[in-house]
This record gives structure tokens, C-alpha cells and sequence, in this order.
């Protein structure tokens, strides 16, 4: 099954790229890798902001981390044009606005890694870095870039 198709069986409809805030491209091909730029959380078309441990709990930065992995998906398509062209999600990095004493950023960014597996199933199973960090661009609760592994056109 394509994995165009098995985003439509699990009901899953990416939301519009957004653009860089910043001096960024959302994606740079280089190779066979696609390395793509932090995403943050939109949910309702609004960035989920907030601190972990502080006036975030963990159910609602779990969605943003899985917001993140949407928005990845959607750029990388977006940009190479199709996501039937992944062949392995390589590694994902995680950071979670959190209080010093917020130990769970594991948890947090599950939700990303998890989507990866849901989607991609072996091919979505990848290495990863989930670091608690005092603030992010903002004010996100969350932020997850990707290293992909893609196949030629």
C-alpha cells in the first residue's frame, strides 16, 4: 500500500506548510536525505504554546508533538512531492518548552514518533533526541525536526 493511501485509511489530512518564520527553507534535499527544518504545533490553524510543567499538561503537548509530525509530513511531501518516495525516517529532534524539574520530554515527543510508525510502519521507527528547553520560537510548546531517507522520483 502507498503510503499516500495509508494516510487516507487512518483518516489522517496533513494541514497547509507554513512558511518559515525566519531565515530558513522549510526542507534541504541533499542526497538521498531530506533534512527538515523545526515545525511547531498548529492545531485549528493556531501554535499550540505553552511550558510543560508550568500551563501545559502532558495529553495536550503529546497532540503538539504529534502536530509537529503532521507538519513534517506535509512539508517533506510539499517539497519532494510525494511521500510514497520515503524509504526511512532516520532520526527525529524533539524540544519541549519545559520547567528545569519537567523529567517526561520522552513522553512529549512520543507523539511524533509515534505518528512516524503509524504512518510508515518499520520505515517510521527512527533514532531520536527529545531535550527540554527554557523557550522556543513563539512561545511553542513544542518543536520536532526530521532526518528522512528518500528514494529517487
Amino acid at each position: 500500500m502507498s503510503i499516500e493511501a495509508r494516510l487516507q485509511e487512518l483518516g489522517i489530512a496533513l494541514p497547509e506548510v507554513s512558511p518559515p518564520l525566519a531565515s530558513y527553507v522549510p526542507v534541504m534535499v541533499q542526497g538521498d536525505l531530506a533534512f527538515v527544518s523545526g515545525q511547531l504545533p498548529f492545531i485549528d490553524g493556531e501554535v499550540v504554546t505553552g511550558t510543560l510543567g508550568k500551563d501545559v499538561d502532558l495529553d495536550k503537548a503529546i497532540a503538539a508533538a504529534r502536530a509537529c509530525g503532521l507538519m513534517i509530513l506535509a512539508q517533506l511531501r510539499h517539497e519532494i512531492g510525494s511521500l510514497d518516495r520515503v524509504e526511512r525516517i532516520v532520526k527525529l529532534g524533539g524540544f519541549v518548552a519545559c520547567t528545569p524539574d519537567f523529567t517526561d520530554q520522552h513522553k512529549v515527543v512520543n507523539g511524533a514518533s509515534d505518528l512516524m510508525a503509524e504512518v510508515f510502519g518499520d520505515m517510521g521507527r527512527h533514532a531520536r533526541a527529545a531535550v527540554g528547553v527554557p523557550s522556543l520560537p513563539v512561545g511553542a510548546a513544542v518543536e520536532v525536526d526530521a532526518v528522512i531517507a528518500i528514494g529517487p522520483r
